[in-house]
């Protein structure tokens, strides 16, 4: 039988709210609890929405809401199924929607780390930057790159889990690699299903950024970073609950970032001292 290449779950999103269900909302209440913790307005553009449940949730907290991603089938979804936002494609790398156009930008699910190369993720944070408001946040969920130091290689024997939807048995068996030269953590995933339909190969990659490393990109773009730790959050264990404080750790499996555009821009070191810089 022929194997096709492609993503199952992003060709086919309700597959994906199938295999990662979040009926409490967790993500979305996350976030929003962020967004209020720190005085955020209520523009909000969510990066790399998805599905839309998360955008969707914001939403229904009250916000105003953009939701954007690069997959037009998760969008066709997302308007669907998860309406109230308004549903834009856009690459998170590069995107501008206008100048100071948003209060807070939510990036959740690791979504950041799609941006693979330093250029996209000064293109991203440029992007970031151009789009808030002054006093704007910046809020992102991402796995840990600190996670991976120390610790032996990704087990070699594959993953296996399954799910069930409208009776259909979905099997995958999932390889993970760390690709030290590039710092990525590669994935290769198969899918089979019951149904008879053809077999999936999967190819994909995130982004292992350490808490420094991205602190050092959040400062160099002109944020400055309010909160950098791993948990608890939407996707830890024990899962982050309403009313929890935000950790002071970094080194779990999963970070979290808080991190907002200053209000004032400030002077280059050589203006505030007051010496006069040689041409």
């Amino acid at each position: 039988m022929k194997r096709r290449t492609g993503n199952l779950l992003t060709d086919r999103p309700e597959l994906y709210e199938a295999r990662f269900p979040d009926p409490e909302r967790l993500a979305g209440r996350w976030a929003e609890d962020c967004l209020r913790r720190y005085g955020a307005g209520p523009a909000v553009l969510d990066l790399g929405c998805g599905t839309g449940r998360d955008a969707a949730f914001l939403h229904h907290a009250g916000r105003r809401v953009t939701a954007a991603d690069l997959s037009a089938t998760m969008l066709a979804h997302a308007r669907a199924h998860h309406p109230g936002p308004d549903h834009v494609l856009a690459d998170l790398s590069r995107f501008d929607f206008g100048q100071g156009v948003f209060d807070a930008v939510v990036c959740l699910d690791s979504s950041l780390l799609y941006c693979h190369s330093n250029e996209q993720l000064d293109g991203f944070l440029t992007s970031c930057h151009r789009t808030l408001a002054p006093g704007g946040l910046l809020v992102a969920e991402m796995r840990n790159g600190a996670y991976f130091l120390g610790r032996a290689e990704p087990p070699a024997e594959p993953a296996v889990s399954r799910f069930t939807r409208d009776g259909t048995t979905y099997r995958s068996t999932t390889v993970l690699r760390i690709d030290r030269a590039a710092q990525l953590l590669r994935r290769t995933r198969h899918w089979t299903a019951d149904d008879g339909s053809p077999p999936v190969e999967e190819h994909s990659a995130w982004r292992l950024l350490l808490p420094q490393e991205l602190r050092h990109f959040l400062t160099a773009h002109g944020f400055d970073v309010l909160g950098l730790y791993d948990g608890p959050g939407p996707r830890t264990e024990p899962a982050w609950r309403p009313g929890a404080e935000p950790g002071t750790a970094a080194d779990g499996d999963r970070l979290h970032l808080v991190a907002r555009k200053p209000h004032t821009t400030p002077a280059p070191p050589s203006a505030r001292s007051g010496k006069r810089v040689r041409p």
